[in-house]
């Protein structure tokens, strides 16, 4: 059954530790933790504090899911020394991740710029993929990007062609179905991308682009039930994670929620 999960990215002010007690208090069973440049997990993190944030959630009961590195490793869509340094910086990221215990790293790749061609970022980032998946592979922790509105990847099947480009196990797909609520049915990301998923987030959108906004889980447009569905019929069984704030609903509200959606 999916461990029910909550993203450090939702965790406002709190520290690794109040964070970590929340999401036991309010009936969490796995944790996301998020790499920042500054407060709580950052790149100057030691492993002497990286064992010590594991052996807590090992202590409240909690697994460690996933690690995100957005915030900390650079631009995978450029080239020349800003790739060398968003490889190097998630080579590093990778290594916390496993420290940690986590088996999945969330990345979200990069950003375009007007100087920087839709066809040139999508080789780039093939190619500085193909140059992680084996610092990925020999670690056990899957890097997984996510479609975050960066103008890049619109599409089920050309996310699952990309990684087929790529072409390594430790490299998949971090699929959110708020995220692309706005423009298409998430399930249908779900079916394409199918075995490429690493790692599930939730969160619900209702509207358009112009007039929408996030809503609490099962008040929105995404349909959970066939998400649900297709997850099963890909063989999905890992967490489901919460990314819904708690301006739009408690936590102890949303992790009913994900319970309620499990049950679908």
């Amino acid at each position: 059954m999916h461990p029910i999960g909550i993203s450090q990215l939702i965790a406002g002010n709190r520290s690794t530790e109040e964070f970590l007690v929340a999401a036991r208090d309010n009936g969490y069973e796995a944790v996301e933790l998020s790499l920042r440049p500054q407060g709580g997990l950052t790149p100057q993190t030691t492993p002497a504090e990286l064992d010590a944030i594991a052996e807590r959630a090992r202590a409240l009961g909690l697994t460690i899911a996933s690690v995100t590195l957005g915030h900390c490793t650079g631009n995978l869509l450029a080239t020349g020394a800003d790739q060398e340094t968003s490889i190097t910086q998630t080579a590093a990221g990778l290594e916390m991740a496993a420290r940690l215990g986590a088996p999945v790293a969330l990345h979200t790749l990069g950003r375009l710029s007007p100087d920087l061609y839709y066809d040139d970022a999508y080789r780039h980032a093939v190619a500085a993929l193909r140059r992680l998946a084996p610092t990925a592979e020999r670690l056990g922790v899957a890097i997984a990007f996510e479609f975050v509105w960066n103008g890049f990847l619109f599409s089920p099947m050309e996310v699952a062609r990309f990684l087929d480009e790529v072409g390594s196990p430790a490299v998949g797909f971090y699929f959110d179905p708020g995220n692309m609520a706005v423009f298409q049915f998430p399930h249908h990301w779900v079916r394409i991308v199918g075995r490429r998923i690493k790692r599930v987030h939730l969160k619900d959108w209702k509207g358009n682009a112009l007039n929408g906004g996030w809503t609490p889980l099962q008040e929105g447009a995404v349909d959970f039930a066939r998400v649900m569905a297709e997850l099963r019929a890909a063989g999905y069984t890992g967490p489901l994670i919460s990314e819904v704030p708690e301006s739009l609903a408690t936590l102890s509200a949303t992790a009913d929620a994900i319970r309620r959606i499990r049950a679908l």
